[in-house]
């Protein structure tokens, strides 16, 4: 496995186990606005040592970082959104259309030829995630608002992949990503409206899931977007960090128990289903691998 790939699993899974150990603190009432917020601004601290990497400032491309990252805050407003208004088992596969945007959109804004074997990849993927994020309930919520606010999002988080590709060497890894996530965190201040309360009336014992999780995120999205700026291939990559909801299904099943997730409890049927959405999305692994 080349070194781009190995960094994009190990992201992969350190977002499972970040997103494990988030889920906990909501149990405290941290809900999904403060958890962003907070998640944002430990984010944009952790890609300043970046700025040690060097590069070269574009004053007149200042546009460029800001509207990478709207790309990212609305992606991210639109899909709390979505799961707000929806259920989860319908939101997630439609964020999951990421994997096939990405594919597209590289093609039409960064002018690359993409090979067949990744076409079907990024679609056994999308499938993948599909099949993980199954459920028995017949019943849905809003689905309409949820597969558009979700669909919106899986855009918005696709062009932010292919800009960072397209912009970053321009002005250096060192440049464009500090700059372009510190002004997401900032951007981020706009969530606070939608807090239910302040920050500060947090109970003390959610504050060590939501930052201990959410330095976990931080730590894979310094390693996922800096693949992207560094070594391109937006495509191959975000099929493999799609294994993220394999991983997360297998650290619910290892390790759910340390953090009272309910999840264990699903019955047999849903086990089923998300064993062959692990199938294939092993299988599209193996053909971006390969």
């Amino acid at each position: 496995m080349t070194t781009p790939y190995a960094f994009v699993l190990i992201a992969a899974v350190l977002y499972a186990a970040g997103a494990l150990v988030v889920k906990r603190s909501g149990d405290f009432g941290a809900g999904v606005w403060r958890t962003a917020f907070v998640s944002n601004v430990v984010t944009a601290v952790c890609f300043q040592p970046l700025l040690c990497l060097g590069g070269s400032w574009h004053a007149e491309l200042w546009w460029q970082p800001v509207l990478v990252a709207l790309c990212f805050v609305v992606g991210q407003w639109l899909t709390f959104v979505s799961l707000e208004s929806g259920d989860v088992s319908v939101a997630t596969p439609v964020l999951g259309l990421k994997i096939l945007l990405v594919a597209i959109f590289v093609t039409l804004l960064g002018g690359e030829s993409l090979r067949p074997k990744l076409w079907a990849a990024a679609a056994l993927a999308t499938a993948g995630i599909a099949l993980l994020n199954r459920r028995t309930a017949a019943s849905h919520h809003h689905v309409g608002r949820t597969i558009a606010t979700a669909g919106l999002a899986a855009g918005a988080f696709a062009i932010f992949d292919v800009l960072v590709q397209k912009w970053s060497p321009t002005w250096g890894l060192g440049r464009f990503l500090p700059l372009t996530i510190g002004i997401a965190g900032v951007l981020s201040f706009g969530f606070i409206p939608r807090f239910r309360a302040p920050l500060s009336e947090l109970p003390r014992a959610a504050w060590p899931w939501l930052l201990g999780g959410t330095l976990l995120i931080a730590g894979q999205s310094v390693l996922f977007v800096s693949t992207i700026a560094k070594w391109g291939h937006a495509a191959p990559v975000n099929v493999i960090y799609a294994s993220r909801g394999l991983w997360s299904v297998l650290l619910v099943w290892l390790c759910g128990h340390w953090v009272q997730s309910r999840e264990q409890h699903l019955g047999g049927r849903v086990l089923a289903w998300r064993l062959a959405g692990a199938t294939l999305m092993m299988s599209a692994i193996v053909l971006v691998i390969l």
